[in-house]
């Protein structure tokens, strides 16, 4: 299958970079100009039918809507994670797109704040209120700081370094906060708001911890840890997460779980714990039980399988690749999600659908959401479980570029 997949990799990495690292995001309706237009459909309720209709609807209507396509930094971001992992292979030669990625991560830092810090490209409604365009918010600034660690570690760049402890700073400073007993956590998604939400705390904490490791400042760690063994403790006797602690976010789905299992593997590593690892392993299991069926299909929430989301068979990838040591079956188990996706997700133009449904597919090509991930995941999934393969470099020409 690596032949395949290598295939798949320089076909997306040919798309994405034709579209300049741009594209549409399932949440992106508030950038449609329609809005200044007919100012009246600017108030929560428009807000959120519009943003629902569009991630829905199997037509893609963005054009219509004058929505215009965007660099979102967690998706530069992946990319970068990615490119990292494939100039470790002597069959890519990717190594000139890493330096690309940090600078348009640069360029698109939240303004007018102290700290290094990211947000999305769009505007987005919640339940209670509006986040707006380039915010920093939680997920995303822990993302691109993951990302520029990868950088660093791989390229020694010390500017890496001090961007991603920055951004450890403003999540640490301005998110974090603790309460009566073991309450603990960080604002998402925006300051102040102390709402539980577990894939948040772990990413937090996950990047704390291996910003810990590499500066050795313990102010990093014990927030971290507190914050983790709240979330940790809110499991479930099966080893499920709800998203979050409100009523409102009691749901399970596949690829928070993954952020959450994967987080806490890296806090274990980065802080040289082993008190999370009964966590993990049931965690784990219960993923492995529930989000996965025998064809190599991916289910989105544990208890039933529609939508079938391109993000979600990204992250299922993600995650066994991450946990192989735990079960042997895991790297096939990843190989079969991407056979699934690959025959029935991805366009001959090299892209990715956004989801199947029960009767129809949505085509949309995302470009954060979608194709950003199953870059890395694909990546991943390579390095992994072709490790020390020796085949001839594999040159990206403009020709090849251009005929895709």
């Amino acid at each position: 299958m690596d032949s395949e997949l290598k295939a798949a990799i320089l076909e997306l990495l040919a798309f994405c970079q034709a579209n300049n690292w741009a594209g549409y995001d399932p949440y992106d309706a508030l950038n449609s100009k329609a809005f200044k237009v007919l100012p009246f459909l600017n108030s929560r309720v428009p807000r959120l039918i519009l943003t629902q209709a569009l991630k829905r609807s199997p037509f893609n209507l963005r054009r219509l809507l004058l929505i215009p396509k965007l660099q979102n930094p967690k998706a530069i971001a992946l990319f970068l994670s990615a490119f990292v992992r494939l100039s470790e292979r002597a069959d890519f030669e990717v190594g000139r797109f890493i330096p690309e990625m940090i600078d348009r991560l640069i360029a698109l830092r939240s303004a007018g704040i102290p700290y290094w810090c990211w947000g999305y490209s769009f505007p987005w409604q919640t339940r209670t209120l509006i986040v707006p365009a380039g915010a920093p918010n939680l997920v995303c600034t822990s993302f691109v700081a993951s990302a520029l660690l990868d950088a660093y570690e791989r390229r020694h760049d010390s500017a890496c370094l001090d961007m991603a402890v920055s951004a450890a700073e403003y999540i640490l400073n301005e998110l974090y906060w603790s309460g009566d007993g073991s309450a603990a956590g960080f604002s998402y998604p925006r300051p102040a708001l102390r709402i539980q939400v577990h894939n948040a705390n772990f990413l937090a904490a996950a990047l704390l911890c291996r910003v810990y490791r590499h500066r050795g400042e313990r102010k990093f760690l014990a927030p971290a840890l507190r914050a983790a063994h709240y979330s940790a403790a809110k499991q479930h006797a099966d080893g499920s997460w709800y998203y979050g602690d409100e009523r409102s976010q009691r749901w399970i789905d596949n690829f928070h779980t993954g952020y959450n299992l994967c987080a806490l593997q890296s806090i274990s590593q980065n802080a040289n714990t082993a008190e999370f690892d009964d966590c993990i392993r049931k965690g784990f299991h219960f993923y492995r039980t529930y989000f996965f069926r025998e064809d190599g299909a991916v289910r989105y929430f544990h208890n039933r399988t529609y939508p079938i989301d391109i993000h979600t068979v990204a992250q299922s990838i993600v995650t066994l690749v991450e946990f192989q040591d735990l079960d042997a079956r895991n790297i096939p188990l990843a190989r079969a999600v991407l056979r699934w996706a690959l025959d029935r997700m991805r366009d001959e133009r090299g892209f990715f659908y956004y989801r199947v449904l029960r009767l129809c597919t949505i085509r949309t090509p995302y470009m954060r959401w979608s194709q950003a991930w199953m870059f890395l995941a694909m990546s991943m999934l390579l390095c992994e479980s072709s490790a020390g393969e020796k085949d001839s470099p594999t040159e990206i020409s403009p020709a090849f570029m251009e005929a895709c």
